[in-house]
């Protein structure tokens, strides 16, 4: 390159309040005053250099001129062409050498990067033996780390061991959580010094781009907090260097303000990265300032990796075990399963072996709308059971009390975590993992919204003034779900699946036995008993009331026994996905109405059936199906009306629309009935005192019909009508179009 006077290559701009989130903290354009640096092109030609450089070298330094050409030491020259050789993908890793300048110590680090070698001269106050003899007691240090058999102890020797052979005030370990906030876990410090151990620190403490950093480069060194910036010259225009790998890297002037506020003098971080993320960091911090010898610096570094490797391994194994325990749990609950007839109880069996394995504190199962709680009171789990979606075949998790509905939230009590596993949902079957509210009070480390005022840099982010610890109740959400919990979770929703599946076929091929039966081995007896009946009844004239009466007896309960396996065989086609098998013809539907009303008179003789029809319709209907749904209508109305009190029966025509309205004198139906009205099998039905041969599938099959007819039924209540007010099951068809 020509030769031209270098100029600063810095960001001018200021850094505050509302900018620092995105400072280019890899481009400061300096660097920290006890070393010096230049840099070179990939052509070998001396590009720039950083201002104390001339002088520290004591060399005179031309832009464009080769490093063979500038008089460095043998050993660097080396390394610059080391690194210049193997430059083919834009970096080298960097490579060191003890040199000395004019009779001082400087430890030379070489590295590639962007384009660019760099090489770093940092001054050292330590003689070289000492620095061995640091650096054989930091390695001694890793086969102590790497016996420890928990987390916990592993960082709590690793801080005691850094503070050792570095000598600093303080050592610190902090592990990031999965917001990106950090506790202090482990701690080794003067005595005199407050303790931050326990106390976290706030995710916004480490913005973006220095978590981006602390994961690139592990290792960082500030060896005096009140040093003054050296600032880097080059080529007007030129790019400005990154120093993302670099060891005299100048820092950010707001980190500098929060170490002045915490009285530290000097700061050294080495990052633990797991899988690329910033697992950990060692935070050393000094009272004064204080240089560590690069080569015992990258001990602490390979000491750091260490850590990682270890915790990894613990991890791991700790992971393993969890699977191995979930796994005998499934295998148990699976086996519980297939044998006992309610899997409700099944689970509710294994609800201690399921909540250890998802670290949860209550469970709740679910099936047909029947609840079973452990560890929760019943009516909380109702209410949980209530916000559950409808149609879900994958797991569900919710975490915080804002992930539930709207309405939920008040009756949540303290549980705010959840892993839903939809067994099967056909039934609404769930079986819910719960985890309360996290209500635990947080040491943080001054406050996670950091404040802002006037201060000597303008208005700007102004650190923690006193680090004093305050406290802080977290609310509203549980402990995050871990990833081997939910992985835990899905292999039990698959099995618990499988089995209920299983279940559903061997129910499926036992009904389509009973029905076979119901539909033909049953009917022809029926069909004989019933013709006894009549026979009975038809006896000579002779015979006594008693025969009379048995034989319309018989007839009666076989009549009731036909409709009855009618019902259930119409369910079953229903519940198939297949149609009743409607055969559409122009309708009477006044005629029909007047028809059903009139039978309906001869066999209940007390009772008083109004019949009101306003103008004739005629409909496109299967006659046979919709005098099913009348005569449903009218029985329904019959069992449940006030005794003495007439039904009423209303034919009109609206919005080309024929509605056919049944009435009875009635007090409106409770809302849980009604939310049911139409369900086969209803409670409300079952072993009900006013209509004891009902099975809860006459409105059930009655709309499935209407609907098969392009037309709907639905209920309403008529409070002016009367004391007690009439209820009212109304039908809508649509009028046939004429010819």
């Amino acid at each position: 390159m020509k030769s031209s006077t270098p100029v600063p290559m810095g960001n001018p701009a200021r850094v505050d309040l509302l900018n620092c989130a995105d400072e280019p903290i890899h481009v400061p354009g300096s660097i920290q005053p006890h070393g010096t640096l230049i840099f070179f092109t990939t052509a070998g030609e001396l590009e720039g250099w950083s201002a104390n450089a001339a002088a520290m070298l004591a060399l005179p330094l031309d832009a464009g001129r080769p490093f063979g050409a500038l008089g460095l030491a043998g050993e660097v020259t080396e390394l610059i062409q080391e690194c210049l050789d193997n430059m083919s993908e834009g970096e080298t890793a960097p490579m060191f050498t003890a040199i000395v300048i004019e009779g001082a110590d400087y430890d030379c680090v070489v590295h590639g990067y962007g384009g660019r070698v760099i090489a770093e001269f940092e001054a050292r106050e330590v003689a070289t033996d000492t620095v061995a003899q640091f650096a054989i007691k930091a390695h001694s240090s890793i086969d102590r780390l790497r016996r420890q058999k928990s987390v916990d102890t592993l960082l709590e020797t690793a801080v005691r061991q850094v503070r050792e052979f570095t000598g600093f005030d303080r050592v610190m370990a902090y592990r990031f959580r999965s917001d990106d906030s950090g506790d202090v876990v482990a701690e080794a410090r003067r005595e005199d010094l407050t303790p931050f151990l326990g106390q976290r620190y706030p995710a916004g403490d480490i913005p973006p781009q220095a978590r981006r950093l602390y994961v690139l480069n592990t290792l960082r060194m500030i060896a005096d907090v009140g040093y003054h910036a050296v600032p880097l010259l080059g080529a007007p225009g030129g790019a400005p260097l990154d120093l993302s790998f670099a060891v005299l890297r100048s820092v950010s002037p707001i980190h500098i303000e929060y170490l002045q506020n915490m009285g530290v003098g000097a700061s050294m971080s080495v990052s633990i990265v797991i899988n690329g993320r910033l697992w950990g960091l060692i935070a050393c911090h000094h009272m004064s300032a204080k240089r560590v010898p690069y080569s015992i610096r990258m001990a602490a570094d390979v000491l750091a990796q260490v850590i990682a490797s270890t915790v990894q391994s613990l991890e791991s194994r700790e992971e393993s075990s969890l699977v191995e325990r979930a796994a005998k749990v499934r295998t148990s609950l699976v086996e519980s399963l297939l044998l006992e007839e309610d899997p409700l109880e099944a689970l509710i069996e294994h609800a201690d072996g399921m909540m250890e394995a998802a670290s949860a504190q209550a469970m709740i199962a679910t099936q047909f709308g029947r609840i079973v709680c452990r560890g929760i009171d019943q009516s909380c789990g109702e209410t949980i059971v209530a916000a559950l979606p409808d149609d879900v075949h994958e797991l569900l998790a919710r975490g915080c009390v804002d992930d539930w509905p709207v309405e939920a939230r008040k009756g949540l009590g303290k549980w705010a975590g959840m892993l839903g596993l939809p067994f099967d949902p056909p039934s609404q079957g769930w079986c819910l993992l719960l985890r309360p509210e996290q209500v635990e009070q947080v040491a943080w480390g001054g406050r996670p919204d950091k404040s802002d005022q006037f201060g000597p840099m303008g208005e700007r982010l102004t650190p923690r003034g006193s680090f004093d610890a305050w406290i802080e109740t977290v609310r509203g959400c549980a402990h995050a779900w871990e990833d081997g919990v939910i992985t835990h979770a899905r292999m039990t929703l698959g099995e618990l699946a499988r089995v209920s599946n299983a279940r559903r076929a061997q129910t499926e091929a036992t009904r389509a036995q009973l029905l076979a039966m119901l539909g033909h081995d049953l009917r022809d007896p029926l069909h004989s008993i019933n013709m006894a009946g009549m026979v009975l009844e038809k006896t000579d004239a002779g015979s006594s009331d008693k025969s009379t009466t048995l034989g319309k007896r018989i007839q009666s309960s076989s009549n009731r026994m036909q409709r009855m396996i009618g019902q259930v065989l119409d369910m079953s086609r229903i519940d198939r996905g297949l149609a009743l098998g409607v055969t559409l013809e122009p309708v009477d539907l006044a005629a029909l109405v007047e028809d059903m009303v009139e039978e309906a008179r001869l066999a209940y003789p007390t009772i008083v059936y109004e019949l009101q029809v306003d103008c004739p319709a005629t409909v496109m209907a299967d006659s046979g199906r919709l005098s099913q749904v009348l005569s449903n209508l009218l029985s329904n109305a019959r069992h449940h009306g006030e005794p003495n009190q007439p039904i009423g029966i209303r034919l009109w025509q609206e919005g080309g629309e024929a509605l056919v309205s049944v009435a009875n004198a009635a007090a409106p139906i409770p809302n849980e009935i009604e939310s049911s009205l139409f369900n086969p099998f209803k409670r409300s039905s079952l072993n009900n005192p006013r209509n004891r041969t009902g099975m809860g599938l006459g409105l059930y099959i009655a709309q499935q019909i209407v609907r098969e007819h392009q037309g709907e039924i639905a209920y309403s209540h008529d409070a002016g009508a009367g004391a007690g007010g009439r209820v009212l099951f109304t039908v809508r068809l649509p009028l046939a179009q004429p010819a």
